[in-house]
């Protein structure tokens, strides 16, 4: 009866999540059940509207608190042992020592024959496991007959980044508008070939600004890293990389997005020829050349864009760069309040922690929450008593966790002073100088 309780009060809070007064019912019928960490998120979104809420502090310092003993009573009786060999029943446990019977052949260690319902419904369900064909050769590269890439269905949007007005502003200049309005691409002959190159500090969103790029075409999204191309195999790397854009061209409409481009598509002239062979295998699928990239949309990403070949970033290829610069003070306090929607906080100011985390990245807005929850678990763990976590947490945290960008931008304006001849590093630099890096 309690869950079925519960289950309705938690759709009429998802109704009505401003509704405290049946949240707090909610979180303490959570409680009362041994269900502490279900109501600890209930009293923290109560404490993040009134902080000083003295029932959600109640409740928060119950469901933090050790789990009441399941309260002490007769063992239940075990069932008549029913005769050996009844219909239905299982056989009786075999003497110690005894070896366990052999399972059918195809059968799982639970007893499911897995290859005979494979069989019988193959037509409907597909395997759970590709296998090689009967008496063929094992493949020296790693099972390349079965290789499978992941392929993901976005559910962000652009909506859900916060901040990035500008990167979202030429994402729909270059991107987006185009694919929404067709008939004006045809009219003024705008090409939706060539990719996105996304460059900048590490920990500021580009892999997330890849995946709602994704979910605001509805796109597929296929992500690649270094390792889901290397092989040690003569050949193997070139193929796997091959593969990785057929899979794309089949589940068209889809994103292909390359982490990490720096690595997959260095400078040439700085590499064994082993891996030269790997970045023009790259090149050749960026163009085309064997089978068309329409509905392909390439996005990669790397901290380093002055590693990366010149020829990837060709026209029809990589031919279009946006800077992801570190969250703005808004995005910042967006940032901050995400990463505490769930924890027990009181009297934060997020204007004022954003004010004091300017230049910190996205990784290190979650780093600096993350130590100021510390802070408050110490001092609870100490005390004996909850503590929710307050401003000074959070200033104390911001003065301890420094900005993991400031060595990047050091090397970056190296690059925009001294190596930006073609002016492809323009915004990088006039970014430089409005933060007056010297």
């Amino acid at each position: 009866m309690s869950d079925a309780l519960i289950d309705s009060l938690t759709a009429a809070v998802q109704a009505r999540p401003d509704d405290l007064p049946l949240r707090l019912h909610l979180a303490e019928l959570l409680v009362s059940v041994g269900r502490g960490a279900e109501a600890i998120a209930h009293a923290a979104q109560v404490l993040a509207r009134e902080p000083g809420n003295p029932a959600a502090q109640q409740l928060m310092a119950r469901a933090l608190g050790p789990a009441p003993a399941a309260p002490a009573g007769p063992p239940p009786a075990s069932p008549a042992t029913p005769p050996t060999g009844a219909p239905g029943t299982p056989p009786a446990a075999a003497p110690p020592g005894t070896p366990p019977a052999a399972a059918p052949p195809g059968a799982s260690r639970s007893g499911v024959d897995w290859a005979a319902l494979e069989e019988q419904f193959g037509d409907v369900v597909p395997p759970r496991f590709a296998r090689q064909p009967a008496g063929g050769e094992p493949d020296p590269a790693g099972g390349h007959q079965d290789r499978v890439f992941d392929v993901e269905r976005s559910t962000v949007t652009l909506a859900d980044v916060g901040g990035m007005a500008d990167v979202k502003k030429r994402l729909e200049v270059s991107f987006l508008g185009p694919l929404r309005n067709p008939k004006l691409r045809s009219l003024f002959g705008k090409s939706l070939r060539g990719g996105l190159l996304l460059y900048g500090p590490p920990g500021c969103g580009k892999t997330f600004l890849a995946r709602a790029v994704a979910g605001e075409m509805g796109a597929a999204f296929i992500s690649l890293s270094i390792t889901d191309v290397l092989n040690m195999w003569v050949g193997s790397s070139e193929r796997n990389l091959h593969d990785l854009f057929e899979s794309a061209r089949g589940h068209a409409p889809c994103v292909l997005f390359l982490d990490e481009i720096d690595a997959l598509g260095h400078k040439r002239s700085q590499l064994q020829s082993s891996m030269r062979t790997v970045v023009n295998q790259l090149l050749t699928e960026l163009d085309g050349v064997e089978g068309g990239n329409d509905g392909v949309f390439v996005l990669a990403a790397t901290n380093a864009p002055w590693d990366v070949d010149s020829a990837l970033r060709r026209p029809g290829r990589l031919d279009r760069t946006v800077l992801v610069l570190p969250p703005d003070r808004t995005a910042r306090a967006s940032i901050l309040e995400f990463h505490l929607r769930d924890r027990p906080v009181a009297g934060i100011d997020l204007d004022a922690v954003a004010a004091a985390t300017e230049h910190y990245s996205g990784a290190d807005l979650a780093h600096l929450c993350e130590t100021a929850a510390e802070y408050a678990m110490r001092d609870s763990i100490a005390t004996g008593e909850i503590r929710m976590i307050g401003q000074a947490d959070m200033l104390a945290a911001a003065r301890e966790v420094r900005p993991s960008t400031d060595a990047w931008f050091a090397t970056a304006r190296n690059v925009a002073m001294f190596a930006n001849e073609s002016g492809e590093y323009d915004d990088l630099a006039a970014y430089l100088k409005k933060r007056k890096v010297r």
